[in-house]
């Protein structure tokens, strides 16, 4: 783009910027809080997300920052292994992904089955739910999804206005009172006004009138000098990643921060019909942002679809966007740090509790049905998983039963054995997966066959056929040879990878 055309496009560049600067707002706080760290980690991932990653994206109208998709898993590593430990993890699974991008692995991390990815998500959301709604009350949430549901009729119950209560009742109605004004908001908003988020609204409102009402709720502390939330990394910590553990936790950080970053630049890909994603260089990038959070000690990032979506719908074209909602991101806490002290936790807690309801998406587990019941119970599966053990655990699980789904596709075989009306002359009908799981049954079916039979095998009803298939097709020939018995394989269609192999097999026929 050259200087003309730059100056054209920056005042729709800058209106866009504005926009995803609003939504982003609320959610670098919130998605921080719920990943059980300060408000300024977000903040200070959003800024690296927008400014540097927004930079070297191979996507360059989504937005990165902190994803609601791995504050689960934060908030479990923080509290296994400490906050410290947080940043060498981080800068890890950075690295990961920075080669991994620079091996061009990007369309690797996309074949993930949707239903684990949509059942991640859903379990994810379950469990931020779970979680802000006792940060919704100004309480402290549980470290499990299931101690937070049992613990919730009390939590509710202690926030209840009686005599002597507490604030835990003011609390909780600014958190409602924030989703029901994004609620409302997403649905009445008029056509002029899409461009203005509904969580912006909703925390400015409810802000307003705690201030107003002097209510004495939780608040978001946010240091006056951005630079007192930079925990560095230290050499010490560093050491510490031996640790198989932990080796794991990085792994498992960069696959799912690769997989969600690379499905929502696919998303982003489909709203518009500008530039195309480069995933690997979008995959390098992001790699470089999560080393720089962990160097900082800041959260890790992702690219997001729901500050991405507002992007291209405000009009955005360029990288620009994405760069400067960044720079009004680190304007925003240095000039207006004390503005930020004022919001309530509660109703950030409100934001989050809505975008978790949002990633529950029953028209993708509804979409899944179109290609039967197993995708429909991965989802379930993986989600229910992840609520009642952990993340890891869910995705593991789900990636087990696709590969059991798969297995078991390919172990499908249809064996019939069928008399020609020319006498002595038979057909072995073979359809699906002739692999070695299937041997046995093969076996049975080739002893039945009478001595003196010309026995027909056409291969054009088979997605492969394996080398021990072959081997015994084979040795029946030259086992039943002696009795004038006779193979006669249909070779047509078949891989040409054994196509030479046949030609050599005793008695084959074209």
């Amino acid at each position: 783009m050259n200087i003309t055309q730059l100056k054209a496009a920056l005042p729709r560049e800058l209106l866009a910027s504005v926009v995803v600067f609003l939504v982003a707002l609320p959610l670098c706080m919130g998605i921080a809080i719920a990943s059980g760290m300060p408000p300024a980690k977000g903040l200070i991932t959003g800024i690296i997300g927008g400014v540097v990653v927004g930079f070297l994206a191979g996507s360059p109208l989504q937005v990165s920052g902190p994803a609601a998709g791995l504050a689960v898993l934060v908030f479990e590593l923080v509290r296994q292994h400490g906050v410290a430990m947080l940043g060498p993890i981080l800068l890890l699974a950075g690295l990961l992904q920075l080669l991994a991008g620079r091996l061009r692995l990007g369309c690797w991390f996309r074949v993930t089955a949707p239903a684990v990815v949509y059942g991640m998500l859903a379990g994810i959301g379950v469990l931020i739910v779970l979680s802000q709604i006792h940060v919704m009350f100004d309480t402290a949430p549980q470290p499990s999804g299931l101690q937070n549901l049992l613990e919730f009729p009390s939590t509710v119950a202690a926030a209840l206005p009686q005599e002597r209560s507490g604030s835990g009742w003011m609390a909780g109605a600014l958190g409602l009172g924030t989703i029901a004004i994004m609620w409302g908001w997403e649905r009445l908003r008029p056509q002029r006004l899409r461009f203005v988020p509904g969580a912006l609204l909703g925390v400015a409102a409810m802000t307003v009138i705690s201030m107003w009402l002097a209510l004495p709720v939780n608040r978001v502390q946010v240091p006056a000098d951005l630079s007192e939330a930079v925990d560095w990394i230290r050499p010490g910590d560093l050491m510490q990643l031996a640790d198989p553990t932990l080796l794991v936790a990085a792994f498992a950080l960069a696959f799912i921060a690769s997989a969600e970053t690379l499905l929502s630049a696919a998303a982003v890909d489909r709203m518009h019909s500008g530039q195309r994603s480069d995933f690997d260089r979008e995959l390098s990038a992001q790699g470089i942002g999560n080393m720089l959070c962990g160097v900082l000690g800041a959260l890790p990032m992702t690219g997001v679809i729901v500050r991405s979506s507002a992007n291209v719908q405000a009009g955005a074209q360029t990288r620009a966007s994405a760069i400067f909602h960044g720079l009004w991101l680190l304007a925003f806490v240095v000039v207006l740090s004390s503005v930020l002290q004022q919001i309530p936790v509660a109703s950030l807690a409100g934001v989050l509790v809505f975008t978790g309801v949002k990633l529950v998406d029953f028209k993708a587990f509804r979409g899944l049905g179109r290609y039967g019941r197993m995708p429909m119970f991965t989802y379930a599966a993986t989600a229910l998983a992840i609520i009642f053990t952990d993340l890891l655990t869910g995705v593991l699980l789900g990636f087990a039963l696709t590969l059991l789904k798969l297995a078991f596709k390919a172990a499908r075989l249809k064996i019939n054995l069928v008399s020609l009306e020319k006498a002595g002359h038979m057909e072995l009908r073979l359809s699906g997966a002739a692999t070695f799981l299937k041997v046995p049954a093969l076996t049975q079916v080739l002893d039945t066959v009478p001595a003196g039979t010309t026995l027909h095998v056409p291969l054009g009803n088979l997605s492969y056929i394996d080398h021990s298939c072959l081997e015994l097709l084979e040795d029946w020939s030259r086992s039943n040879s002696a009795n004038g018995s006779r193979l006669l394989i249909e070779q047509r269609r078949l891989k040409r990878r054994i196509e030479g192999r046949l030609r050599t097999t005793a008695g084959v026929g074209a």
